[in-house]
Parts: C-alpha cells; sequence; structure tokens
C-alpha cells in the first residue's frame, strides 16, 4: 500500500509522517505552524502543511499521542478523526488544551498520530426484523460492572 503526500509552501521542510519505532501503528505528523502556546482550554486547527492521497479503500484514522495527553492534556477533541479517501486538502489537526497550564507548540512538534485501516463499504438494506442474539437490547453497561 502507498499513502502519497504532497508538501504545501507553508511546509518545505520537516519530515513526512513516520513511526517511531518499527513496531509503531501510528505515524507521527507534526505541527508546521510557527510557535504558539495553547492556552488551557483552548482548542486550534493546527496547520500540518501537507496533502495526502489515500488508496480508495482506506482511511485514515488521526489519535491523539499518549505522552502528550499525559504530560500536557493535549487532546484531539474529535477522536479518532476520519480523513476519507476522496479528501484532498490539507491535513489540519484539531487540538485541545484540558490541562490547567499553558503548553508551548514549536514549529516542528509531532502533535498527533496517523493510523491506516482499510474499510468495507456494505450495503445498506432495511429489514422488518432482526436475527436473535444472546445480548439482545441490553445496551450501555450491560456487558460489565
Amino acid at each position: 500500500m502507498f499513502v502519497r503526500f504532497r508538501r504545501l509552501p507553508s511546509n518545505p521542510d520537516l519530515p513526512l509522517p513516520a513511526r517511531a519505532t518499527p513496531g509503531s501503528a501510528g505515524f507521527d505528523v507534526a505541527s508546521c505552524e510557527p510557535d504558539f502556546v495553547l492556552q488551557p482550554g483552548e482548542r486550534r486547527l493546527v496547520h500540518t502543511g501537507l496533502e495526502m492521497e489515500l488508496p480508495h479503500d482506506v482511511e485514515c484514522q488521526v489519535r491523539p499521542r499518549s505522552g502528550l495527553a499525559l504530560k500536557h492534556g493535549i487532546m484531539l477533541p474529535n477522536s479518532p478523526a476520519t480523513i476519507d479517501p476522496d479528501y484532498r486538502g490539507e491535513l489540519r489537526v484539531i487540538v485541545w488544551n484540558s490541562g490547567a497550564e499553558p503548553v508551548p507548540v514549536p514549529r516542528g512538534m509531532r502533535i498527533a498520530q496517523l493510523v491506516f485501516a482499510r474499510f468495507e463499504v456494505p450495503e445498506i438494506v432495511e429489514a422488518d426484523d432482526l436475527s436473535d442474539s444472546g445480548r439482545g437490547t441490553a445496551g450501555f453497561g450491560s456487558t460489565g460492572h
């Protein structure tokens, strides 16, 4: 599988998304914005300066980085975000400082990770009835304590 990335003029120099270790599922992606400080409670749309072309049956999930969440409270409020294979605009990431302290975000800081996954496109069919299952209609909290 290949995922093609194109650099925008705002990102002539930062590394393309990359895995931190050979066993990493996620590819870290960096901010291409000038240095800024994310204040407590602030949400911001951060530019990466990259566009991508995904295979027709692959989505890109944008997920938070666990170290940023633990150390600084940096979250992605719509996580995991989905980038569809027909999107060709700039990859931008919504970050949120859920912590109590301002967090400096220098240009080039890894702000999120990308996980690529194949998906199926089912045919949606209306039905008058559904098959029985052991769980039935038991919902929230019904499978644990």
